[in-house]
């Protein structure tokens, strides 16, 4: 195989073409923060917060310190602790199985539909039925996609469930019209750089229907107080800083912008892609998935390591999301699951690779990506 000689570069994500047209507004929103001395929990966090309700159709967002911290505070709130499992996917990243265990509680896996990418619901019933101490469901909006969430929800509220979206990938993804952080109990969501709508460092948000856990999100994030020195709960100390609220507050009304984008270049992949004879599946699109935001565009191949390889010598950005289920990771095998437990999660954490699909790529850097991965191919 060739090594890139033309000296062409597409990196998977390109975060410095996306700041470049809002720096000086967003160095003048820092200044602001920097010069008011008022970092924790000021008035762009309550500000934030109102925004991202309105975006999402939620009536209550509460901001924390990252995704991962959501996951956990929305556990603690639906009162998961020792002897209680939760039900999720194995095909995630470490932080929804990491929060179960930081509960006290255990994790219950449920392979993923090959299409989709996200928990079968057909396989819920069964390990309802199997797990009488399944306190909550945590279905994952893997990609950018929902999950199937009604037969989800249906089965949860049939035997007095918290459901849990993790939607750290999904923030404005849509479900049979539904945005993603209106449809269960509690959403998570994540403002790590790399996410659609991302901050300058960590963060993160939770959003609810419930005006009571509304109330005990926000006290369970600074150390379970609803009065400064009382405490109902114990809690954590997992606030969202002022600079990332101030910085999140600009970008959020671009985020439309940016996905219609994403959106642009996930359908010419999808034209392109197969115009070339590229023997790879491309993810599907159910028809439950009203919108789709394209945090990550995930195609499935043969020789996907090599396949990888290849493309970075040709200067080409690429991840595997991700090469390991959570039930094969060491930290997980007091579980008892063991390899083949879960063969679509294993399957594609063998075959799947994401390609750059950032809204500032141009069509020309998508012919370069798509003919590349023809080149491996026809070698």
């Amino acid at each position: 195989m060739s090594v890139n000689t033309t000296g062409r570069r597409v990196p998977l994500l390109d975060l410095k073409a996306q700041f470049d047209p809002m720096r000086e507004e967003v160095m003048a929103a820092i200044t602001r923060v920097v010069e008011s001395q008022g970092f924790i929990m000021g008035p762009d966090v309550t500000a934030l917060e109102a925004e991202i309700s309105a975006y999402t159709g939620a009536p209550f967002a509460i901001g924390c310190a990252s995704g991962s911290d959501a996951l956990f505070l929305a556990l603690l709130a639906a009162g998961v602790g020792p002897g209680d499992e939760v039900l999720t996917t194995p095909y995630t990243f470490f932080a929804t199985v990491g929060a179960i265990v930081r509960a006290g509680a255990r994790p219950v896996f449920a392979d993923i539909h090959p299409e989709t990418f996200n928990l079968n619901p057909d396989l819920v019933p069964s390990l309802l039925d199997a797990h009488p101490a399944i306190k909550a469901i945590i279905p994952v909006h893997l990609f950018g996609a929902c999950a199937d969430m009604d037969p989800i929800m249906a089965q949860a509220r049939e035997r007095g469930l918290t459901v849990i979206e993790d939607a750290a990938q999904a923030i404005g993804a849509e479900y049979k019209g539904r945005r993603a952080g209106t449809i269960g109990n509690i959403a998570c969501f994540s403002f790590f750089p790399s996410k659609n709508l991302g901050g300058f460092g960590d963060g993160g948000i939770l959003t609810t229907v419930d005006a009571g856990l509304a109330e005990k999100l926000r006290a369970l994030r600074v150390h379970g107080s609803k009065k400064k020195y009382y405490h109902a709960w114990v809690g954590v100390n997992s606030r969202l800083d002022s600079l990332q609220a101030a910085v999140l507050r600009l970008k959020l009304p671009r985020l439309d912008g940016w996905t219609e984008g994403r959106q642009r270049n996930a359908a010419y992949y999808r034209e392109r892609l197969p115009a070339l004879g590229v023997p790879v599946t491309l993810p599907a699109v159910p028809d439950h998935t009203s919108r789709h935001i394209y945090n990550q565009f995930v195609i499935c191949g043969e020789r996907r390591d090599q396949l990888q390889a290849y493309l970075k010598e040709q200067g080409i950005g690429t991840e595997v999301y991700y090469p390991l289920p959570m039930h094969m990771q060491e930290c997980f095998a007091g579980l008892g699951y063991k390899e083949g437990d879960f063969p679509v999660s294993e399957r594609l954490a063998g075959t799947s690779l994401a390609l750059p699909v950032y809204p500032e790529l141009s069509h020309e850097d998508i012919d370069y990506v798509c003919e590349q991965i023809a080149a491996f191919y026809r070698a």
